[in-house]
């Protein structure tokens, strides 16, 4: 029996997590999930407020007053006319957000003692409606259907005194939508491209330009990287993290072992100054690889839909293509778009790429199915591996993509659908700082220590209070210290979490 660290392998999870006869792991996750996460708003304060006199409002001693006013008594009749018009009517406006569309919005009314009528204006065609007596504090909640920025505007009025106050700011959205991108080399430590062609020393890191790179553009968010480090003389791991100004996370986005060339899709938030980091956390030095696949923005474009796992492809039984492995150095297309609840018209699609009894080294790469093969690959494998890499991928406008096997040998392909991106998908993508959430070695996050033993289940809960409406989690999940040959899988389940 052989013991094996296999790289860590990302994926894009549907957000429900229990399992069938499962071991619970630790409660918490969730509290350290909103921890993790950064909340984003604004607060529009009180001596902002824009007051008005409503249309048709008639003056008494220079003070105004609605003329449709109905006092019960006469003597309110002279209080409302001696109030000045209720001259402390003001609001204060907060709102922030710990999901990708959502909004709560606190209103500060300071106001005398008058029925109100509120108005929140959400900024998208949507209002909501309210009221309210004198001073108050008033709690809303909002879900917007696209990422973009709204002006949010929250609108007191005192009917009584025909005045009105309006406050409010400009609202963006934490969410990111996803754009998908031509496969593109960004960095290539062998060559040169974009760092120098030098290896990345152990403890090292080497900077990816990636806004403003390879038509990137400026104002990215995040990107979606297949990493690739290869020419390892020795086991390690890489990191991922945003670079100048952030912290490097105690987490690894891959693994290696010497003599070994080993991808992972990393999707990674983009630091202000336009650059990504590797961190080579060897002790020896490695050459690194980056490829973009897409990346994020805050302006709607396509939003994410989860699914639970489907395959299109594998070329052992003719599923998706014809039967057979794919000969060396020739590519297959495969339909997506329109097929198992896939809807047509889709953009991009996550897929989990496997290579299975390869006859020789080589690698995959995935792409639209009306485009050219790109340099990039997705995958690399050494004679009788079987490797899987999770893969975005452009789709073209009939709904296929190909499949390029750059091996001189032949190989078997397997394509499973996790879910995919399109203009009319609502999910958009919300990073927080890397953070682990299981590890069987240790006798930590609830797990009481020990293997994790064959044919079994882990029951793990994500979502806090803070983030209803999790559709997903990207996830990157990595297996070690094997005893024999196998897989692990990561999907929702249809039973209760364990109490």
């Amino acid at each position: 029996m052989t013991a094996a660290l296999v790289a860590a392998g990302l994926g894009i999870v549907p957000g429900t997590a229990h399992a069938a006869d499962p071991v619970p792991v630790a409660a918490g996750v969730a509290e350290a999930i909103a921890k993790a996460s950064t909340s984003e708003g604004f607060h529009s304060p009180a001596d902002r407020t824009i007051r008005t006199t409503l249309p048709g409002a008639a003056t008494a001693n220079g003070k105004a007053t609605s003329k449709t006013a109905a006092p019960q008594t006469a003597q309110t009749a002279v209080d409302a006319l001696n109030a000045g018009a209720n001259p402390a009517l003001a609001v204060d406006v907060s709102g922030t957000s710990y999901t990708a569309h959502g909004i709560e919005l606190t209103t500060l009314i300071t106001s005398a003692d008058f029925a109100l009528g509120v108005v929140v204006d959400w900024g998208d065609g949507k209002t909501d409606t309210v009221t309210a007596q004198g001073n108050a504090e008033l709690h809303h909640s909002h879900t917007y259907d696209k990422s973009g920025e709204y002006q949010v505007k929250v609108t007191v009025t005192d009917t009584a005194n025909g005045v009105q106050a309006a406050n409010g700011g400009a609202f963006l959205t934490p969410g990111s939508d996803f754009t998908p991108h031509t496969p593109t080399r960004l960095l290539d430590t062998r060559n040169g491209t974009g760092a120098p062609a030098v290896k990345v020393a152990g403890q090292g890191s080497a900077r990816v330009k990636v806004a403003g790179n390879a038509a990137v553009p400026a104002g990215v968010t995040a990107v979606a990287l297949n990493v690739t480090v290869t020419e390892t003389v020795d086991s390690g791991y890489v990191t991922a993290w945003p670079g100048a100004g952030y912290e490097r996370p105690g987490t690894s986005n891959l693994n290696y072992t010497a003599g070994r060339s080993v991808p992972n899709l990393v999707i990674v938030p983009v630091g202000e100054d336009g650059y990504v980091e590797l961190y080579n956390g060897g002790p020896a030095p490695v050459d690194l690889i980056a490829d973009v696949t897409g990346y994020f923005t805050r302006a709607s474009a396509g939003g994410y839909t989860s699914m639970t796992p489907a395959r299109f492809v594998d070329t052992r039984e003719g599923v998706g293509t014809s039967r057979g492995p794919l000969a060396p150095r020739s590519a297959f297309a495969t339909r997506i778009g329109g097929l198992q609840g896939v809807p047509q018209g889709i953009t991009a699609v996550a897929l989990n790429v496997t290579v299975t009894e390869p006859q020789g080294p080589g690698h995959l790469t995935a792409y639209s199915g009306d485009g050219p093969v790109p340099t990039a690959s997705n995958l690399n494998f050494v004679p009788g591996q079987t490797v899987a890499n999770a893969v975005i991928v452009p789709v073209a406008a009939d709904g296929t993509i190909k499949v390029f096997n750059g091996s001189w040998m032949p190989a078997h392909v397997v394509v499973d659908v996790v879910g995919y991106y399109s203009k009319e998908s609502k999910a958009a993508f919300l990073p927080f700082t890397p953070f682990r959430t299981l590890d069987t070695r240790e006798e930590a996050y609830g797990w009481p220590g020990g293997r994790f033993r064959a044919r079994e289940y882990i029951t793990q809960g994500f979502t806090p209070d803070a983030a209803t409406g999790v559709k997903a989690y990207v996830l990157n999940t990595t297996v070690t210290e094997t005893g024999g040959t196998g897989y692990l899988s990561v999907a929702p389940s249809a039973y209760p979490l364990p109490a």
